[in-house]
């Protein structure tokens, strides 16, 4: 068994630093020593979700990408199970699934996968045009706008990421600098690599403005993106808007998405509240403080082990097999897409469905 720490990015990598114990991170620690998967599940008819474990915060990942998958397996409300062992897939990146001995990487091709095998998908309402513009911003996002985050998250605030590192024991400091360090580092070789690595400090996040000002302007007042349905772009949008909301406190991207872009905090609130229902997020989330450790019981998320949004809805008492293709339900909301603001907490938490919003 080997120390392992991981890392996310387009081109991920594992450094083993020692015998004794198994330990792995990637974007975030975690301490705890995993049973081997073929004891926990068989990936016969089941999904099996490889991704970084939980950081510190309340947040359920630090890795855009990561974060993306899960909440994807969740608006199609198919049941998974997480497997926080930090090992890569073949290719080295993460997040990666295995369903029925085959293993996906790539969270493109992992919901290709899914529509394919399982007959899931978030876009069939979607027009052709419509379905163009969504693969448009689906790309702004991850191929530019993730590069300007991840510049803010691990070499600008790579101090206060370093904190929200869940790692503990007698190296526990010691690891986490190691961690957020080499982090930083692959960082800021795969930007110069990307491109956007070559420009100062203030033309990064000049860059990171237009994306999100731009990201404003294409929700306007709709519910989702591409109007009153959630499609496959909302998954990818709000993982990559998370950071700006919960893990970059004091930074440009929360000043500017909590103010004159508020209409994207509504909008990542809204994708929180109807499909992260242990995701409790109060005004302590929204700043990280030296003197106040968050405790376990208020900042860790739980591990719901094999997740069903139907299985954990309350009041509703209906099961749904693993592999069974599901149709995601769409709540009721104005026809013409536009969000429902204030009612948004009726709307989302319908005596039928009520999520802990």
């Amino acid at each position: 068994m080997y120390w392992r720490l991981g890392f996310a990015g387009t081109g991920s990598c594992v450094v083993d630093l020692g015998q004794n114990r198994s330990f792995s991170s990637g974007l975030l620690g975690s301490d705890e020593q995993l049973p081997l998967k073929e004891e926990e599940l068989d990936s016969k008819d089941a999904i099996i979700l490889h991704q970084f474990s939980r950081p510190k915060t309340g947040a359920p990942s630090l890795s855009p990408f990561c974060l993306k998958m899960e909440t994807y397996l969740r608006m199609v409300d198919l049941p998974y199970q997480n497997y926080f062992d930090g090992k890569l897939s073949p290719q080295g990146k993460m997040p990666w699934i295995e369903y029925n001995q085959e293993q996906v990487c790539g969270t493109e091709f992992i919901i290709d996968f899914l529509e394919e095998r399982l007959g899931v998908s978030l876009n069939e309402s979607l027009t052709p045009q419509e379905k163009a513009v969504s693969r448009a911003i689906t790309k702004m996002v991850e191929e530019h706008f993730y590069w300007t985050i991840a510049y803010c998250q691990w070499v600008d605030n790579l101090e206060e990421t370093q904190k929200m590192l869940s790692v503990s024991g007698p190296l526990s400091d010691l690891l986490k600098w190691i961690l957020s360090h080499l982090t930083g580092g692959i960082i800021r070789r795969e930007m110069y690599g990307h491109g956007i690595g070559r420009f100062s400090k203030e033309e990064v996040y000049a860059l990171m403005e237009k994306d999100m000002r731009t990201l404003s302007t294409l929700l306007g007042d709709k519910k989702y993106l591409m109007g009153s349905k959630l499609s496959a772009v909302d998954a990818a949008v709000f993982s990559h808007l998370a950071p700006a909301m919960w893990t970059l406190p004091g930074t440009r991207p929360e000043q500017l998405i909590k103010g004159e872009l508020i209409n994207l905090a509504m909008y990542c609130d809204r994708i929180r509240r109807r499909f992260w229902p242990e995701w409790f997020v109060d005004l302590g989330d929204f700043c990280y403080t030296d003197a106040t450790e968050p405790s376990e019981r208020s900042s860790r998320l739980p591990d719901l082990g094999l997740y069903s949004r139907t299985d954990t809805t309350q009041g509703d008492t209906r099961t749904s097999p693993s592999h069974a293709p599901r149709r995601p339900p769409s709540p009721d909301s104005d026809p013409t897409g536009h969000s429902l603001y204030d009612s948004d907490m009726d709307t989302e938490c319908s005596d039928g469905d009520q999520l802990k919003c």
